[in-house]
């Protein structure tokens, strides 16, 4: 089930008449969330609802029995088993195959033919996003961040909260669970708020679907490509990830809003990053968050000089989080590189220097170079191959002279540029000015219906979004 569908439409319609009428206690609307979620998730694959259930009560239990020993032992033994048991699965359903080729490949080299067995399961959509979710909640149970919550069908109605369900963001159990245990009326402010953002989000969403087709061209031509094509359909694609994942989290959170949810941004213009740091710090927040306290602090962080090991482990990780695919951890290697090189490069005193200066040329250069590695990561993320990948970089670097671009070449490079700055310019203005147009109803809402029937005259119902697969 996709927001921007009618199938969806008339869910929530639906959802929302009982929720706002009938269902007006704390208990009931819990159960209805539950259940509305389990429907929702369930259109997809039901399936792998009890998948779901089962990763949330075994979760809620094992928390349970974290906060009632004072062994540490038994604590380290009960965190372990949530770990095994939510990345077991996750590895059986989304890391076996590729695991299992790429030895039969690696034996290869040596003259083995090794016929490895596949499993060649289907990916249950949303598994990684509620796997860290569950996950979060076990390691600060454990690290006595939190105490463990009373009511698993609370607990399993937050863990599968239809809104972020399948694509995110990532919400922590100290986020979410509280309001769930005592859900909000939406007030009028908020309710206008969330549907601003659900206009937002489909804006980008039908933007991204019309830069997908010069991002096709691109990455899935059988012929070659001439040097301007390739550079447009890498930008394109920036775009059209940028656009349908921060489009699906905007309508995430709108949603939330109008059931009286609040749920943190998971984006803040990342492609005005001056630094890759600073890409990491706006990009996908709720996983480079989740990886920094989960995975990064674990590993030691900044202590012992182990810090660029750290960051390395870190960010390959969270590349094959992404995907089983050696692109994904390429993906996460090269971020891990810049991100070290970023590090290595502050201790200087030209870096200080620039780092200090108010110029506009030095702000614009760093965002050049910044926005330049960030183009030339998306190109391992989307290529289908590491060959593919190599073969791309090499052709937008060393032009090949006899190839030559479409007529509108040009002017489709530009279009992508210019599309991709207006949704940033708009993303600005939702952070920093929406009250303004929200406190201006002859306004506001010919904006909203417009913007909504536009996007769904337009647009691609039919297109998933990009991290469904994720």
């Amino acid at each position: 089930m996709i927001f921007n569908t009618p199938l969806f439409f008339m869910f929530f319609c639906v959802f929302f008449l009982f929720y706002g009428f009938f269902f007006l206690r704390q208990k009931p609307r819990v159960y209805l969330i539950l259940v509305g979620s389990l429907v929702f998730y369930g259109a997809w694959n039901y399936r792998f609802i009890p998948l779901l259930v089962a990763s949330g009560v075994a979760d809620y239990f094992i928390a349970q029995a974290i906060a009632a020993t004072p062994n540490r032992r038994i604590k380290q033994l009960w965190v372990t088993l949530s770990l095994v048991v939510n990345l077991g699965l996750l590895g059986l359903f989304k890391y076996a195959d590729f695991v299992l080729l790429s030895v039969a490949d690696f034996l290869q080299l040596f003259g083995y033919q090794a016929s490895l067995p596949v499993l060649s399961w289907v990916l249950p959509v949303g598994i990684s996003f509620y796997t860290f979710q569950s996950l979060s909640y076990t390691i600060d149970v454990y690290r006595g961040d939190m105490a463990p919550r009373k009511g698993l069908v609370e607990f399993v109605a937050a863990l599968s909260f239809f809104p972020q369900l399948v694509a995110g963001p990532i919400l922590r159990a100290r986020q979410i669970l509280p309001q769930m245990h005592s859900i909000a009326l939406p007030s009028w402010e908020s309710a206008k708020h969330g549907f601003l953002l659900i206009t937002v989000g489909l804006i980008k969403k039908t933007s991204a679907d019309l830069m997908a087709i010069p991002a096709q061209r691109a990455f899935d031509a059988e012929g070659a490509v001439s040097t301007l094509e390739l550079w447009t359909g890498v930008l394109a694609f920036a775009g059209q990830i940028y656009g349908d994942f921060s489009g699906y989290t905007d309508m995430a959170i709108g949603i939330a809003l109008l059931l009286g949810f609040q749920i943190p941004l998971n984006f803040r213009v990342p492609y005005f990053a001056l630094s890759p740091v600073d890409f990491w710090r706006r990009w996908h927040i709720s996983l480079s968050s989740w990886l920094r306290d989960y995975l990064y602090v674990s590993l030691g962080g900044n202590r012992h000089g182990n810090r660029t090991r750290n960051i390395f482990i870190t960010l390959l990780l969270g590349g094959l989080w992404h995907g089983a695919a050696w692109t994904f951890v390429a993906w996460g290697a090269f971020h891990g590189a810049i991100i070290t090189a970023t590090h290595c490069l502050s201790g200087l005193a030209i870096s200080e220097a620039l780092n200090r200066s108010k110029s506009v040329f030095i702000r614009l250069l760093k965002w050049g170079v910044t926005f330049y590695l960030v183009l030339i990561g998306w190109v391992f993320f989307r290529a289908a191959d590491m060959s593919t990948a190599v073969s791309m970089l090499a052709d937008m670097h060393f032009p090949v002279a006899d190839v030559a671009s479409a007529p509108a070449a040009t002017t489709v490079f530009w279009m992508v540029a210019v599309s991709i700055l207006l949704i940033h310019l708009m993303d600005l203005y939702v952070l920093r000015d929406a009250k303004k147009l929200e406190n201006l109803p002859c306004l506001f809402w010919p904006l909203m219906v417009l913007g909504q029937a536009l996007c769904l005259f337009i647009g691609e119902p039919s297109n998933e979004f990009i991290y469904f697969q994720f």
